[in-house]
């Protein structure tokens, strides 16, 4: 992934060593209010609330807000590949969601160590980078990228990058109005059902990356050789059934929320491949 040169997003808040520090995170009145509102709007509030009560991990800093975090050469380039990234989603999303009558807004991408809070109550590295629709911003302690070189097998920038695009796609279907009506749905389902149309959400939102990922490398050449390919390994390597497998030893497709390796693969591979979003449309494909 050639990154030098490249704008870098403003879009950032980098809060790392600014966590909580070793203790219980329980619900404040705010927290609470939070969790009010995510069931309103149709998103289970159960996952936050088990977040917002785990203990945390202590923080390498407690850094105030006006002092600059003392990152390694490593953490520097993770960021400098971060920001890259993200400015890039907002060269592709900028031009291409407002041909869709949809208004491309740019979202926040919160940098933390440990543990912070969200708008979807508290965040620990522990749940890997994830998207909260409440306050439009992408949450990644990204220790998470050692994780997925050294644990599943998935190095490279591109695979941070692709990463980074997934969370920036579950923003697009906030933005379109998909993500909320499927959690709507979700309401009125069974808990497998739920899951068969959570897969679908992940699925999209890994095709779009695809789409950012095909027009990166047309429109700008950010991607180098042996880039796709990092970021599908990346892709199988967080599927449901290896995840499932590598945890408990064996796979339970029902209780599936991400999709299959295979499918992330796939999805991401029709993204760039057709670079279009409507080639993304999961709740109408025959197959998944």
């Amino acid at each position: 992934m050639d990154i030098e040169g490249r704008r870098r997003s403003t879009n950032i808040e980098d809060r790392r060593g600014m966590g909580p520090a070793g203790k219980t995170v329980g619900l404040s009145l705010g927290g609470i209010l939070v969790l009010i509102v995510l069931s309103v709007l149709g998103i289970n509030p159960l996952p936050f609330l088990g977040l917002a009560t785990k203990q945390v991990q202590p923080t390498a800093q407690n850094r105030p807000a006006d002092k600059p975090y003392n990152e390694s050469s490593q953490e520097a380039k993770l960021r400098a590949i971060t920001e890259v990234t993200l400015a890039d989603t907002e060269e592709t999303w900028n031009q291409m969601l407002p041909r869709y009558g949809v208004k491309y807004v740019e979202p926040k991408l919160v940098l933390f160590t440990g543990a912070t809070q969200s708008g979807c109550g508290a965040a620990q590295s522990a749940t890997g980078p994830f998207y909260c629709p409440l306050d439009q911003k992408v949450y990644v302690d990204m220790s998470f990228y050692n994780e997925l070189s050294t644990r599943f097998g998935a190095p490279g920038d591109f695979a941070q990058a692709y990463v980074i695009a997934h969370e920036i796609g579950h923003h697009v279907q906030n933005l379109t109005g998909v993500a909320g009506k499927v959690h709507q749905a979700q309401q009125r389902m069974s808990k497998a059902q739920a899951n068969a149309l959570s897969v679908k959400l992940e699925l999209q939102a890994d095709c779009y990356a695809g789409v950012w990922a095909k027009t990166a490398d047309q429109s700008r050449k950010l991607l180098q050789a042996g880039d796709i390919e990092s970021a599908m390994r990346a892709a199988s390597a967080i599927g449901d059934d290896r995840l499932q497998k590598q945890a408990q030893g064996y796979v339970m497709p029902d209780s599936f929320t991400h999709g299959s390796s295979e499918q992330r693969v796939r999805w991401f591979r029709r993204g760039f491949d057709t670079g279009t979003p409507e080639q993304c449309d999961t709740f109408a494909a025959q197959q998944l």
